[in-house]
């Protein structure tokens, strides 16, 4: 099972290019009115430019109404589409830990650990046909987790370091890959043993993406989510 975000994503960042150069000129023709004091091209300009901007407003907004939520089974995929590739990250597996970190260096949870571990793909059936082998570098991402309440918990940096001095082989998501290259993350977070419903979250952590129509990050745009259950009890991770 797979979704996407955006979906036709060329013609959507088209489209966004197109509204900016429109709404630029409107804007030039309103001072070109103010500056030859001419009533004609700067209503015409502001006009033009109103109308532009409400098109585009309304359209962003009526697309993300008629979204919906989504979930992703354990090894479900969700995909980021670029212009010409795609980059697709999915839930490998799911543990929980009380503390973690080699024997004498151990980090101890508030609540409990989630480690998760992720996958990302650049998926080389998605890209032109003359775009080549080179690498792309992902956009930076936002990682959290969410549980039936809406709670949201971040990552945990304390975590993370001390999975590192166990030797994880966990890769950083802004990593470059090549068509068809894939690798893992381990994420850690600190959350309470109570918590249910545990989904995650990956999105773009880009400005521009909230003003992407159909993008989930745009205004009102329902989120995709990648649902999870941790595949063993509470446990010490250590180098054994």
């Amino acid at each position: 099972m797979s979704e996407f975000t955006p979906h036709f994503a060329p013609v959507v960042v088209l489209f966004f290019l197109g509204t900016i150069l429109l709404v630029a000129i409107s804007v030039l023709v309103l001072f070109y009115g103010a500056a030859r004091r001419s009533k004609f091209f700067a209503v015409a300009g502001a006009t033009a430019a109103i109308s532009v901007v409400a098109v585009y407003a309304l359209l962003l907004c009526g697309v993300s109404l008629a979204s919906s939520e989504k979930d992703l089974p354990l090894g479900g995929w969700k995909y980021f589409c670029e212009i010409d590739c795609h980059l697709a990250y999915s839930i490998v597996d799911a543990r929980t830990a009380a503390v973690i970190g080699p024997e004498m260096q151990q980090t101890h949870a508030h609540d409990q650990f989630l480690i998760v571990r992720l996958k990302t793909w650049f998926d080389e059936n998605s890209i032109s046909p003359h775009r080549g082998n080179s690498p792309l570098a992902p956009n930076r991402r936002r990682v959290v987790l969410v549980d039936a309440m809406g709670h949201r918990f971040a990552r945990s940096h304390e975590g993370e370091t001390a999975l590192l001095r166990l030797g994880s082989s966990s890769r950083p998501l802004t990593e470059a890959l090549r068509p068809g290259e894939s690798y893992t993350t381990d994420l850690v977070f600190d959350v309470p043993r109570d918590a249910r419903g545990l989904r995650l979250w990956i999105t773009e952590d880009d400005p521009e993406s909230r003003l992407m129509i159909g993008h989930e990050n745009s205004f009102l745009h329902k989120k995709i989510y990648l649902s999870l259950e941790a595949t063993a009890a509470s446990a010490k991770i250590s180098a054994q």
